[in-house]
């Protein structure tokens, strides 16, 4: 879908509107990175571009749908005693397209809800007034045990799954392969044949590493601690084709990573079955529960993302959850959510879930968020996934949770981390590479402490921390760790993504 021209000014103009809210009392400072409206930015720097995050790369404003079909329709009580699952069922199975519409109330749900076709909405009434109550968690619906990298026996569902879950398919089909290799921040690549592609297409650019784990360095900047266990990497961008010409395609997003003729680069089509879908206006009920600890979850979990694009959760409470979102797919945005917890807390960290929010996917926007409860590890991101964007929100103690196995080039931007006690805990499997891999960028993240910058097994120094609390001195050395010492509160622009939005949106 392209985005209309009053789409785009409205975007600006919003966009310009977070950017130019007041700053604490005194002189703004600006980052050496970025300058005050990206002036001193490239796409080759050290500062990826994170502006195609979310919904459409940002182009468009999440939809509002004409008032579809409701629950009530196929026979949904909303009593909070009758079993309102088949209901559900057969809203989703029936209806064509548009908005399933779930009046006030409280509904029982006994099974997985899938949304396997493009452009279904499950909207509620509000998030204080509709309930999905789940009291059956995942592993009870559809059993799935399997272990740790530790060997320890659990639930896929501590790590995964949803009780509604986008379930898509990847039907992209094979376009060309490269013939010339290209650097980080290039926006064109030589193809082997040029028959198949056109302009506003959107493609699927793959690397899968060689045996020496070449790419694997690559990716955590040549510092990539023990790869021991660490599978073949596989890694893709997806991008939109601006232009061919002879023998070479152009497209708009920038490359993360260098491309060598050693890992196989080809192009797909991208065209996930799933898309244009969300959730929103509900909350999210699970049992009042103990929670028992780390890799006990058996799949109290709100929703999982997977094969699908363009698809959204907005306006949406959690209540008592192990897990709140996997988004696994593409250009999503998850806005407006509220993790709470009536559970009593395991011993380990206080927590009452295992994730918050665990992003395997690429280029999804989480945005407008309030953890009033605490993870075990409250934002992951994980499986070398890229160019996610964590923006704007706040919690109680915050944790900023790098699952290894490369995730690189991810955004946390504009966050009040709270007590400020565990920014860089982390979990992960032993011999996966360090936590985080190249490019992490921490920008704008306040406490009430000062932090401090992440330990070494954190991540390479490639890694960017900007107008991050603190009373470390600064250290800027562009081919070696960056931890510019703004002060949070004094920093232009508060948000980097939106910055970089509204200076992309400005160039269209």
């Amino acid at each position: 879908m392209n985005a209309r021209p009053q789409d785009k000014v409205w975007l600006i103009l919003s966009l310009w509107f977070i950017l130019g809210r007041p700053l604490a009392a005194g002189a703004a400072q600006t980052s050496d990175l970025w300058g005050q409206s990206g002036e001193k930015w490239t796409p080759q720097s050290r500062l990826p571009d994170f502006s195609f995050a979310g919904y459409h790369c940002g182009e468009t404003p999440l939809p509002a749908l004409a008032p579809g079909v409701s629950v009530k329709d196929f026979g949904a009580k909303g009593d909070g005693a009758a079993d309102d699952t088949q209901s559900f069922l057969d809203a989703l199975a029936k209806a064509k397209a548009g908005a399933i519409e779930i009046p006030a109330g409280r509904y029982k749900i006994t099974r997985i809800l899938e949304i396997t076709r493009p452009g279904l909405v499950l909207r509620g009434a509000g998030s204080e007034r509709t309930f999905l109550f789940f009291p059956k968690p995942l592993n009870d619906i559809q059993p799935k045990w399997s272990a740790t990298t530790e060997g320890r026996r659990t639930s896929d569902y501590s790590w995964a799954g949803g009780m509604v879950w986008f379930r898509g398919i990847q039907r992209g089909q094979a376009l060309a392969t490269v013939t010339a290799g290209a650097k980080r921040g290039d926006t064109s690549l030589k193809v082997s044949s040029t028959n198949q592609f056109k302009p506003g297409q959107r493609i699927q650019i793959f690397l899968t590493d060689a045996a020496d784990k070449s790419l694997t360095a690559e990716l955590y900047s040549g510092d990539p601690g023990n790869t021991a266990k660490m599978s073949r990497v596989r890694v893709s961008l997806v991008a939109k084709v601006t232009s061919v010409e002879a023998g070479e395609v152009h497209f708009d997003h920038p490359l993360r990573w260098e491309v060598r003729l050693a890992w196989q680069p080809r192009i797909s089509a991208f065209d996930p079955s799933v898309t244009e879908s969300g959730v929103e206006n509900l909350c999210f009920e699970f049992p009042n529960t103990p929670y028992l600890g780390h890799f006990t979850e058996v799949g109290y979990n709100a929703v999982a993302i997977n094969n699908a694009a363009d698809c959204w959760v907005r306006d949406v409470r959690i209540l008592n959850c192990d897990s709140g979102f996997f988004p696994g797919g593409h250009f999503c945005t998850i806005q407006g959510v509220v993790f709470e917890s009536a559970r009593p807390t395991e011993r380990e960290r206080g927590a009452t879930g295992h994730h918050g929010i665990n992003f395997e996917g690429d280029d999804n926007l989480f945005r407008d968020f309030d953890f009033r409860t605490k993870f075990m590890h409250d934002i992951t991101v994980d499986h070398h996934c890229s160019g996610n964007v964590c923006a704007h929100g706040r919690g109680v103690d915050i944790c900023f949770d790098h699952h290894k196995d490369a995730p690189y080039e991810n955004l946390f931007t504009d966050i009040d981390l709270g007590l400020g006690t565990r920014p860089w805990q982390c979990g992960g499997g032993a011999d996966l590479g360090k936590n985080t891999a190249a490019r992490a960028t921490f920008w704008n993240i306040r406490a009430r402490q000062p932090l401090s910058y992440p330990p070494s097994a954190f991540g390479p120094p490639s890694m960017n921390l900007v107008g991050v609390r603190t009373d470390a001195p600064g250290v800027k050395q562009l081919t070696g760790q960056w931890f510019e010492a703004i002060p949070p509160q004094a920093l232009s622009p508060q948000d980097l993504h939106a910055a970089q939005l509204a200076r992309r949106l400005a160039g269209q």
